[in-house]
């Protein structure tokens, strides 16, 4: 993005009338853990000392349909939910900022591994969201610029019946609060477990994703209604 600034009109645009607040890494001891123990491991790193289990599915610790669905209550088990909504730091911290920034943030992108997939609301149940042709549209038009890079195909659709249903999610608690463009990449995996990618292999995947990235961002900039 910000070496194409001065070449392209479109980010040009972009990045000057709209603030973007990026997290690199949301699960920084559960990604760090799966570079040096468990190449899968999908939870945070918090201590449960009466199972002796570690961690809580970030993705199912929101305060949206809370422990329901696809969910687990068992410390044990990949989809714990927690043992209350926003149990753990790094969600907690990040639905702050959300709370405080909500009447100013118009889209809410989440980054997973993987899958090929651009999902949006719902998650936690099957029915069409209020602004489903204007979504639908962006997501469309997203995953076609997508594909354009490398001819890679991305699934898309609601959470719901594109993957699974699963409740407590960021992506349906950011639609929930009132951000109406709510997305989640299910990236492809170009792996990872002890050594470092090349860039050969991580650029591909940064180049296609930012295409989609800024394709959505343009669509949301059309007010679409």
């Amino acid at each position: 993005a910000l070496q194409t600034y001065q070449t392209d009109p479109e980010m040009r645009k972009m990045l000057t009338q709209l603030y973007f607040y990026i997290m690199p890494v949301f699960n920084v001891d559960g990604y760090h853990f799966s570079w040096t123990n468990d190449r899968f491991w999908r939870k945070t790193r918090s201590k449960n000392m009466r199972f002796h289990c570690h961690g809580v599915d970030a993705n199912r610790n929101w305060k949206v349909k809370w422990c329901d669905e696809g969910a687990s209550f068992h410390p044990c088990d990949d989809t714990y939910c927690g043992p209350f909504p926003e149990s753990e730091p790094e969600v907690k911290a990040v639905a702050h900022f959300l709370r405080k920034h909500r009447k100013q943030i118009k889209a809410y992108l989440s980054f997973h591994a993987y899958a090929q997939m651009l999902l949006y609301p719902y998650s936690y149940k099957y029915a069409t969201i209020p602004n489903f042709n204007c979504v639908e549209s962006a997501a469309y038009n997203a995953v076609n610029a997508l594909q354009s890079a490398y001819g890679v195909r991305y699934r898309y659709g609601p959470a719901s019946s594109t993957l699974y249903v699963s409740s407590g999610s960021s992506m349906d608690w950011a639609y929930k609060n009132g951000i109406p463009y709510a997305f989640a990449f299910e990236l492809r995996d170009t792996g990872h477990f002890g050594f470092l990618l090349p860039e050969t292999l991580i650029k591909p995947t940064c180049t296609e994703t930012m295409l989609a990235v800024k394709n959505i961002t343009l669509h949301l900039m059309k007010k679409c209604h």
